[in-house]
This record gives C-alpha cells, structure tokens and sequence, in this order.
C-alpha cells in the first residue's frame, strides 16, 4: 500500500486518511475517491491530500476482516459485516466461551497490521454478547500477511467457539458431624440449585450422611446409579488432605483423585476426580456462599461438556485471586455501582413504512406491484427479517387492508396511521412509536425499494458506532447517498417532530459531524420504485 501526500489530480480511487469539509461537502476518512470527489476538491482549490492506494497484492481492510472472521468463528458464533476493518464475532447462543489462548497469541504476533481481542477463555457468554473483535489497523494489508494469520487460525480446530450449556444432572452429597446444624446443609442445597438454574441445569438430587469414607462412598454409588453426569461432595469438615474422608470416599467408590488444590482465591481446597466416567468435585467451604469462587469457573465448563483437567486447574492463577481483601480501594462487597455491561451487539430495530398513496404509479398500489413473483414490499420484510435489525415495525396506511393481506404472517409489529395523507413523517412517528425502550437504533426503511438485501442492512449495522462518531449511517453507491438509513436513539425526539413529507433526511445535515457514509456495491440503496417506467426498468434489469 502506497501511503502519504497525494496530488488531488492524481488522488482519484485513492482512500482518503483524513475526514476534510469545505463549502457544501464533508469527506470522511476512509472514502474511496470518486472523479466527482476530485472535481469538488479542486474546485474548494485543495489541491493535496492524505491518501492511501491500494496495491496489486493489497487486500482492503473490511475484506481482510471479513476473510479472518470465517476462520476464526466456530460453533455458536456468528460474523458481523466488516466496516473500517472492524468484524466482530457474536455469541449466538448461550455457554462458555473457547478460546485457544496460545493460538490468539501466535495470531496477535503475526503482524501489527492484524489484531484480534477476545474475552477471557471459558467466560459465560450470552446471546447476541460480543465475543471477540476483529482489527486490520491500516486501510488494508499484503496477502501473504493476511495469508499467515489465516494459516494460525486454520491450525486445529475453531480458534474460537461456545460450547452451549447442557442441562445436565447434578448429584450432590452432603456430610454432617454430631452438631451440625440441618439449616446449614439446606442453606449449601439451595445456594448450588441457584448456580445450577443460572447454568440451566435442574435442581441438584442430594444425599446427606455422615461424615465418613464408607457412608460418601455409599451415596456416590447411589447418585451415579441414578444418572447424575456430574458428583458434588460437600463435607461438613474442609479437605485438607489427598487422604481426607471424601477422597477416600470417592477411592472407596471406584474413584479416583486426579487433583487437590487450586491457584484461586476463594477456591483453594477443591478437589477433582473421576467415577466411572463422571467428573467428581470435593467442594471447597466458600461453595456455600453464593460469591464467585474457585468452584463456579469448574462448574461451568462441566456444565459445557468441557473437561478440567489437573493442567487446567492449575493455569487458573493468572486473575484467580478473587478473594476482597482490604488493600483494595473498593471491595466487591461495598461497590456502589453495579458492573461494567458486557460488550454486545447494538440493538437496532427497523422501521419500514408502508403507508404512502402511490400516486405517482396511477391506479396501481406500488407496494403490491409484483416484483420476481411477490409484492414489492415483501421483498423489504423480507430482506429485513433475515438480518440483524430486531424488533421490525410495519407501519400501513393507504389501502391498508390489502398491503396487510401480502405481508407475512409474523415477525414484526403491525401500526396503522389513519393520518398517512399528511405526509412521510406521520408515518414515521408511529414506527418509532412502537418501538421498545431497549434499542439503540433504529433503521428507516422504504417499502418501495425491493432490492435492499440482508447484507446492505447487516452493513449499516455493522458501521453503527456512536462512541466513534457514527450515529447516523446512511449507504452511498459512488458518493450518492440512498436509503435505508439508521438513526442513534438520540435522534428519535428530533424525529417525532419532523413534519410533512420529508421524513427524517434534515437530520442528516444538521448533524453532519456524525454522520457516516457506507459504500454499497450495488445501486440498490438509490432504486426506490415510484413511477410505471422505473417499475418496467427494474423487470428487465439484470439481477
């Protein structure tokens, strides 16, 4: 990649390094430069600027992205569009995150240009949580780099991936001394059913008995004749010893001890081993305490399927000291604000309108007009309902009861404006109207433009970033912007007030400074379908 000072006369189809405005324009870092753009430059008398050009062996830094990303996903994880050479992985459904540590380092090491950022191997991970991200840094890198990163992630399995929890059983022996009180056995029962409703498992089968090798060894054999895939034993006295009663116990059952102790604090006196097939956990004390402790980060990859070995319990130091001791500024127990969110996906919505009287199509309703067999709004639902935007709101006005009829069955929220004559905005405001409080954003979308896909809108999501400045993204096809286009939830009290038929597109201008503009590689962003000819034209087009 050639990078530096570059003549405008000589800039066009270079990236541009750094955002410029003048009169009537403001060009973001980032866009590729169009012969128009050149024009508009020499003409505000610019005649240099900061670009970036591709060479022959250069791959672009959303293609790079993108490329890594489907090497690096594995099961339970999903890819976002690429923008600005960011893609991030996201959970698609509930478990413990898998991350060969080793393996993100060697990528990490590879080259600067590339990066890749995940959370901590075997966190619990919920849906639609960010995973990992994805970082080219420059405007786009050599394929033989681009070739060695992929070559580390295509070294074993999946480099990343969530293995889903299982409702698994969970047997549970509990011992008691003369003198140990029943409450203190209930309260260890009901504090591990909680842990095991969060990780979706049943309540725990239990057994108590006395505090002795043959008797714990009697209840293991009776919990693993009845099933359970996971043994719990928790002692009325701490295990200090490899020769203690509930190793033993476990021995005496058939068993095996495969490792005692811990580098986590709370957490250290927990013991691991087997019984015919089964894992097996001698309980450290603080497992009767419902803080996180040693024990929660075993349970939840047993829970996952995932095996612990005595390596694994031992590399745990790094970050295990869990313990609130006093020479930290502010202990777990009186924090006062709750914690950090983990990362996630935006929650953007979609608001399509549908409402508008076609007069510019004559006698026929537009939307129902066929486009490759079906209505043409079905093609935005469509599109819609394959992508990333949820909630979808549809909201109808003119001949309402037979564009209802053409839509799908479900899958979004269904608004009627009886003021649709007033114009695009009335229209607009019952969209956003039923819309959860929960969402960051929303989409705008036209029920006239049959060629937007899932990926033009998984794109726009994927540039949405607020905190980077990117909290209206509209799609451009060369330098021309189109729809549909998303909004920041800060803009929806701005919208509600917008009057007439213009919708929100004022909007644009007036907050120029965070708005970004996101290529498309085809025109489907500018095709809205008003007239009988534009509709003819979009019939014989090639697809």
């Amino acid at each position: 990649m050639i990078f530096g000072p570059t003549a405008v006369a000589e800039a066009a189809g270079c990236i541009l390094a750094h955002s410029l405005r003048g009169a009537g324009f403001t060009f973001k870092k980032g866009r590729r430069l169009s012969a128009e753009d050149i024009a508009t430059l020499a003409a505000a008398g610019i005649a240099q600027v900061i670009a970036a050009r591709l060479e022959a062996d250069d791959v672009h830094e959303d293609a790079a992205a993108t490329e890594l990303a489907a090497a690096l996903c594995g099961g339970a994880l999903t890819a976002s569009a690429s923008f600005t050479g960011r893609c991030n992985l996201m959970v698609a459904s509930r478990g413990v995150l898998v991350a060969d540590h080793r393996r993100v380092d060697a990528f990490n090491l590879v080259d600067e240009s590339i990066t890749l950022a995940t959370l901590a191997p075997y966190d619990l991970v919920e849906p639609h949580q960010m995973a990992a991200t994805i970082k080219v840094i420059p405007f786009a890198v050599p394929r033989a780099t681009l070739d060695a990163c992929l070559a580390v992630a295509g070294d074993g399995p999946p480099l990343l991936s969530v293995a889903p929890l299982q409702a698994r059983r969970v047997g549970l022996v509990q011992t008691s001394l003369p003198g140990t009180k029943a409450s203190i056995l209930d309260k260890t029962r009901a504090v591990m059913d909680q842990r095991l409703a969060h990780l979706d498992c049943p309540a725990a089968i239990e057994r108590r008995c006395d505090h002795d090798s043959a008797a714990v060894a009697e209840a293991l054999a009776e919990l693993a004749a009845a099933g359970c895939d996971v043994l719990l034993m928790s002692g009325a006295s701490a295990i200090v010893d490899r020769r203690d009663v509930l190793p033993a116990a476990l021995e005496a059952a058939g068993g095996r001890v495969g490792h005692f102790g811990m580098p986590v604090d709370p957490g250290n006196l927990m013991l691991m081993g087997m019984l015919n097939g089964r894992a097996v956990v001698g309980l450290p004390g603080c497992a009767r305490s419902p803080k996180v402790n040693g024990f929660d980060w075993v349970l939840q990859r047993l829970i996952a399927g995932l095996a612990v070995t005595p390596a694994d319990v031992m590399r745990m130091g790094a970050g295990g000291l869990l313990k609130e001791i006093p020479s930290r500024p502010l202990p777990r127990a009186e924090a006062v604000e709750a914690p950090a969110s983990p990362p996630r996906a935006p929650k953007i919505a979609a608001v399509v309108l549908a409402a508008g009287q076609s007069r510019r199509m004559g006698q026929v309703n537009k939307l129902l007009a066929p486009v490759d067999g079906k209505p043409m709004v079905s093609h935005v639902i469509e599109s819609l309902q394959a992508s990333q935007a949820r909630p979808l709101a549809v909201v109808t006005g003119h001949d309402y009861a037979a564009v209802e009829a053409v839509l799908p069955k479900n899958g979004f929220t269904l608004t009627h404006n009886p003021d649709y004559a007033s114009g695009l905005s009335s229209s607009l405001r019952r969209g956003l109207a039923a819309l959860p409080e929960d969402i960051d954003g929303a989409l705008v979308c036209l029920g006239d433009m049959p060629r937007i896909s899932t990926a033009i809108v998984n794109r726009l999501i994927a540039a949405f970033n607020p905190v980077e400045g990117r909290a209206i993204c509209v799609p451009t096809w060369q330098g021309k912007r189109g729809n549909p286009v998303l909004f920041a939830r800060r803009f929806f009290a701005e919208m509600q007030e917008v009057a007439g038929d213009t919708g929100a597109r004022a909007l644009i201008g007036e907050h120029a400074e965070v708005v970004c503009e996101v290529p498309m590689d085809d025109d489907a962003v500018l095709l809205d379908i008003d007239t009988p000819e534009a509709l003819a034209a979009l019939a014989g087009a090639p697809r």
